[in-house]
């Protein structure tokens, strides 16, 4: 039986579970974000359109009920309109029965389209795109090496969305440290409420690195927050939202409270979990 060979490590949203798995290309286009290590093993590499379509190809005789289709690795939105389309074209042609396919992306390199490449590439298949937004605060993305602001992030996401392609966006819970995260929070719901994606998430910060490290990137000043605190940021975060029909979700494996449901919609049911939470401390 033919199986991908993949080049190792290899990472996918958690709703992505089921789907099929291909590498556009290996490793992240940026990949110089103080917190995350995903790709820190990799050099970024463009795969070869030839080698991606034999790929597809292969797949599709072994796995001809595929529904789902996810293009890895960290930032396949780094790719022109042109290679995206004919990868796409290729999936479509070999697995006509797809519904959805997906990536991650950064939204500077959405910027970088134009709509009609945007447009073309949701009727091409294009569905959905993933992006780490990690906060919506300029001066702590600048400080944690985000290569994207506030601004590049909501024009970014919302050229994509009038395109017709969904989002689903994250936001780190103690990105910012205890002396950055009530502008933290309350700057992410604004970019949020801007936005207004299909989905939203949050992960608890972990320091891959150590802590001394990632400290460097705040000369000094961040301080890791226990989990009261993190809880008052989420309080924080959850209270300024003003979404319409958001699905949200907090149910990382790194997240200690699981939050699910529907802003604004469940959002007082959400803010008392949390506050009930809270008064375990």
């Amino acid at each position: 039986m033919f199986d991908i060979d993949y080049d190792e490590p290899l990472f996918r949203p958690p709703s992505e579970a089921y789907s099929l798995i291909l590498q556009v290309t290996l490793g992240c286009s940026w990949n110089k974000c103080a917190f995350c290590e995903m790709y820190t093993s990799k050099r970024f590499t463009l795969r070869s359109i030839d080698e991606i379509k034999h790929e597809i190809q292969r797949a599709a005789v072994i796995y001809p009920g595929v529904q789902k289709i996810f293009l890895a690795d960290g930032n396949a939105m780094v790719l022109s309109g042109q290679r995206l389309l004919g990868i796409l074209e290729a999936i479509k042609k070999n697995f006509p029965g797809v519904r959805r396919v997906s990536a991650y992306a950064l939204p500077g390199d959405i910027l970088a389209k134009t709509a009609d490449q945007l447009r073309a590439l949701r009727e091409a298949g294009l569905q959905l795109v993933y992006v780490g937004i990690e906060s919506g605060d300029d001066e702590v993305l600048r400080m944690i090496d985000k290569c994207e602001s506030a601004n590049s992030t909501v024009e970014g996401l919302l050229k994509v969305q009038e395109a017709g392609i969904d989002c689903s966006v994250m936001i780190v819970n103690g990105l910012a440290g205890l002396k950055y995260s009530r502008q933290h929070a309350v700057n992410s719901a604004k970019v949020l409420n801007k936005i207004q994606p299909k989905f939203f998430s949050t992960l608890v910060l972990t320091l891959p690195f150590g802590i001394e490290k990632y400290k460097k990137s705040f000369g000094g000043s961040y301080t890791h927050m226990n989990e009261p605190e993190l809880l008052k940021e989420m309080e924080l975060l959850i209270e300024n939202t003003e979404l319409n029909r958001t699905v949200f979700r907090s149910d990382h494996a790194s997240n200690f409270l699981v939050l699910k449901g529907v802003l604004s919609r469940d959002k007082e049911r959400m803010l008392k979990s949390i506050r009930t939470m809270a008064g375990f401390w």
